[in-house]
Order: C-alpha cells, then sequence, then structure tokens
C-alpha cells in the first residue's frame, strides 16, 4: 500500500505541471455578442495591417468583466458604448458627458478612448410587430396600459443603473412578469411569443429578421451609445503604430455597415474575420484549423483546467478530511466551510476569482479547486470514521505509533471513498470548466458559447460532446485506479 499511495502522490504532481501559455504583445477583448466580437476582430486585423502580432480573447462575458481586465492589465484593448461608460462604469460623470470628458476622465486610470466609431448602437425596446399593432403599442409609454405582458431582458440589462431598473422608474413600469434572459435567446423567445417585449441593440440584425418593432422612447430615457475602443495607454509607447490605426477607424462605421456586418455573421453564417477583411478592403488571414486541430486544443485547454484544479484539490483536500475525522469540532467547521463554498452558483465563483487572478486559466484553476474540496474532505472524513473500531483497537494494540497508524492501516481501509471523493470531484470539474470561456480560459466551452450566441447547433456539440465523453472517461480512470490502489482483500466483488 506505500507503494501504491507513493504512485497516487506522483499523480497529483503530474497533474499539477504547468503547461505554458504563450503571450501576445497586444491582447483584445470582446462581449459575449455578436457585434463586439466583429469589433474585436476588427481591431485584430488592424493590429495585423500595422505589423502587430495580437490575439482576440473571445466572448469574455459581459462589461464588469471586460472592463475589470483592463484596468487589471489582462487585455489591451476593447469595444465600448460611450453610455455604458457614463451610467455604470463611471462615477461622478454627467449623462451627457462627451469624449473629450470621458477622456479626461479614464486619463487617470492609465485608459485611453478613440473618437466614436461611427454609430450609435443605443439600447431600445422591442416587441414583434403583429403583436405591438394588435395592442396599439407604438412607444414605451403605451406599455403602461397593459400591465400583463411578458418580458424577456437580458441579464446583464436587468441589472445595469440605465437598464430595466432606471426604465421602470421613468415610465412608471408595473409589469411583474419579467425575467432575465440571454441576450441570442431573448430573440427567439419574443419570436415564438414566450414574451412579449425584450431590450434591443438598435444594430441587431434580428430586428429586421424578426420583424420586431422599436418602441419610441418618447421620455428620453436611453442614452446615446456611440462605439469607441478602449486602449491601456501604455500600448501608445509599445504599439505605437497599433494605436495610430485604431484611431483611423472612427467615424468609418455608421449604423447601417454595423448592422450588415452583424448580419452576415449571426444570420448568414460567415466568419467573423472575413466579414472584417471585406469591410476593410484587405485579405483575410484564413483559418485553415479543422475540426480535429481545434478539438485538440480545446481538449488540451480543457484538460488542463481539470487537471491542475484537481491536483491542488487533493493535496489539500485529504489531509482536511483527516484533521476533520481525528479533530471532531474542526471537522465539522471545515465540512461546513466548504460545503458554502460549493453553494456558490459556478458563474459568481469564476467572476469572484477575476480581481485576485486575472482572467484566464489561473482564475478559473482557482474556482474549480474550491468545488472540488467537499467531495474529497467529505469522502475522506467518511472513509476514515466508518472504520471498524476493532480494527483500530487491534493496531493500538500492537503498539503501532499513530502516524504509522495512519499510513499502514487508516487509509488503506478509507482508500475506495476516498477515490470515490476525488472521482466525483473529477467529474464535476469536467462540466463545471465548460463556464470557464466566459473568463478567457477557452476549453470545451468555448465553441459551446460561440453556437449560443450564433444559433449554431453544431458547434455547441462540438463542445458538449467531447465533455460528455471526457467525463466519462475521467470516471472509467479513477475507477481502475480504485481496484489498483485498493488491498486485493478489501476488494468486494460483485456476486451473482
Amino acid at each position: 500500500m506505500t507503494a501504491a499511495w507513493r504512485t497516487l502522490g506522483a499523480l497529483c504532481l503530474f497533474l499539477l505541471l504547468p503547461i505554458g501559455v504563450s503571450a501576445e504583445p497586444v491582447r483584445i477583448g470582446s462581449k459575449q455578442f455578436t457585434e463586439s466580437v466583429i469589433l474585436g476582430e476588427l481591431a485584430r486585423e488592424t493590429a495585423r495591417e500595422a505589423g502587430i502580432q495580437a490575439v482576440h480573447q473571445r466572448e469574455l462575458g459581459g462589461t464588469s468583466i471586460l472592463w475589470t481586465a483592463l484596468l487589471h492589465g489582462d487585455i489591451d484593448v476593447y469595444a465600448e458604448y460611450t453610455g455604458t461608460l457614463t451610467h455604470e462604469l463611471l462615477k461622478n460623470v454627467s449623462p451627457d458627458a462627451d469624449i473629450p470628458t470621458l477622456r479626461a476622465r479614464l486619463q487617470p486610470l492609465g485608459i485611453g478612448i478613440t473618437d466614436s466609431l461611427g454609430f450609435n448602437n443605443t439600447y431600445a425596446i422591442g416587441m414583434r410587430e403583429d403583436r405591438a399593432a394588435s395592442l396599439g403599442v407604438h412607444s414605451i409609454s403605451d406599455l403602461l396600459a397593459h400591465t400583463d405582458l411578458r418580458f424577456g431582458f437580458s441579464n446583464e440589462f436587468m441589472d445595469r443603473e440605465d437598464g430595466w431598473p432606471g426604465l421602470r422608474d421613468r415610465y412608471g413600469l408595473t409589469q411583474t412578469q419579467v425575467r432575465g434572459l440571454d441576450h441570442t435567446l431573448a430573440y427567439r423567445a419574443v419570436a415564438s411569443g414566450a414574451v412579449d417585449a425584450i431590450d434591443l441593440y438598435s444594430t441587431d440584425a434580428e430586428i429586421p429578421y424578426y420583424h420586431l418593432r422599436t418602441l419610441d422612447d418618447d421620455r428620453h430615457y436611453f442614452p446615446r451609445y456611440e462605439a469607441v475602443y478602449l486602449y491601456r495607454l501604455p500600448l501608445e509607447q509599445s504599439a505605437p503604430a497599433f494605436v495610430g490605426a485604431l484611431r483611423k477607424l472612427a467615424g468609418r462605421i455608421d449604423q447601417s455597415a454595423m448592422q450588415q456586418m452583424n448580419a452576415k455573421v449571426k444570420l448568414q453564417g460567415e466568419n467573423e474575420n472575413m466579414v472584417v477583411a471585406n469591410f476593410l478592403g484587405i485579405r483575410a488571414q484564413r483559418d485553415d484549423s479543422g475540426f480535429w486541430s481545434r478539438l485538440l486544443q480545446r481538449s488540451i485547454e480543457h484538460i488542463k483546467l481539470v487537471a491542475l484544479s484537481l491536483g491542488l484539490a487533493v493535496l489539500l483536500a485529504i489531509p482536511l478530511g483527516i484533521l476533520a475525522a481525528h479533530l471532531k469540532r474542526l471537522g465539522q467547521l471545515v465540512i461546513g466551510l466548504t460545503g458554502i463554498l460549493q453553494t456558490v452558483p459556478s458563474l459568481a465563483m469564476f467572476v469572484f476569482m477575476i480581481p485576485l487572478f486575472g482572467i484566464g486559466t489561473w482564475p478559473a484553476v482557482a474556482a474549480l479547486f474550491l468545488y472540488s474540496l467537499l467531495p474529497i474532505v467529505r469522502n475522506t472524513h467518511a472513509g476514515l470514521v466508518g472504520i471498524a473500531p476493532e480494527l483500530l483497537e487491534s493496531a493500538a494494540a500492537q503498539g503501532l505509533p499513530r502516524s504509522v497508524r495512519l499510513y499502514r492501516v487508516e487509509l488503506p481501509l478509507a482508500t475506495r471513498s476516498i477515490l470515490a471523493g476525488i472521482k466525483t470531484a473529477a467529474v464535476i470539474n469536467v462540466g463545471t470548466a465548460t463556464l470557464a470561456a466566459l473568463i478567457g480560459a477557452g476549453g470545451y466551452g468555448q465553441p459551446i458559447l460561440t453556437g449560443i450566441r450564433l444559433d449554431d447547433i453544431g458547434l455547441i456539440l462540438e463542445g458538449a460532446v467531447p465533455a460528455a465523453v471526457l467525463a466519462l472517461l475521467v470516471q472509467g480512470l479513477f475507477e481502475g485506479i480504485e481496484r489498483w490502489l485498493t488491498p486485493r482483500g478489501l476488494r468486494i466483488e460483485a456476486r451473482q
């Protein structure tokens, strides 16, 4: 058994071997909607034309994640909107602040801002044309007469200062059937009649596609949302050619052009970099990666997340479980605290790690590590306290020291329970790690997010099926390890 436990320890150390991640000079981020991804690709192609290497970290979640990443230096550039800056990100700024005012306000934060790219992508409220016509709804004020309407707003809009709370107060809306939805799925919901009204981005290609009526903002609630690029000021020294090229994009994209690019990607299925290259009049950089190369890359990323987090958890959770089994009061505290960690929603846990570790692999590893603790701690504790008292008394009667009894008697007897906890943690991590793509860690979650955004079932399956297969492989692997590490005399063979 000593050799077996040494082997398990070596396996944990192997899981912790770092896998290098290449760093790129310019890191461009984008939010989890099509227009932001297109603008991210536009910045990347601009960098390439300026002779600057750049990487586009796609679909990093919502505004708060991108803003935090920019402030912390985890990304260098991303596309933002002036209304979001004035109402959501900057404090003590006039709601009508112009770009020079915003530039002066951002400079002390080490952030630069370009002039407007040329279009205003404001928020709006939309309804299906036939539904709005039947109710006589033309403006947001008209909604006051229909208190039974069902609203489906994007999750970010539900909580933003310039979103639903302020809109409700400005217009005195009393509707109670209000739910949060993914922005992409909200269009399908309103088209199917599952909800009556949703929030729109005025340049969304889905507005004409789904025959939606944009309601008149007759009380002028929504501010202007001029599209701009935010960038870290050190780029002006490290990549001045790129910053200069980025600034030259100002005024080049009108609302019609942006809506057409959105339509080509979202509705016609064209690749973002091809659409951007056509807009810029340059030759597109072809992506020659096929399905198998993408699968290999995503598999490496996903396995790395699971392996690092699980290896760290094993090294900490087993000693905690041992302490919990031998010190009852401490044990209750340890199991209680790890149980509380398990109740934190997965996405919230990933976001909580960003201020500590930035975006990318390490905040995802930290979150998955915390989720792995409870199953291993609890099963280690249960395996040790479940040992028959007479076996422990026999070991003590032979005069074995406490440490020897632990490693030669208690841990071997608890092996099956401990390994069951590790197996449970590993399988949970495989599934939960798909959310890591929201903070730039890649893995199988990346094609799932892109597939949801583009309503592409094939892309969703490209991430979901390998994740399910990996979970089955991990379960089979640990069942084999469990059988190998369990002493022959302790194995319970199934009987017919």
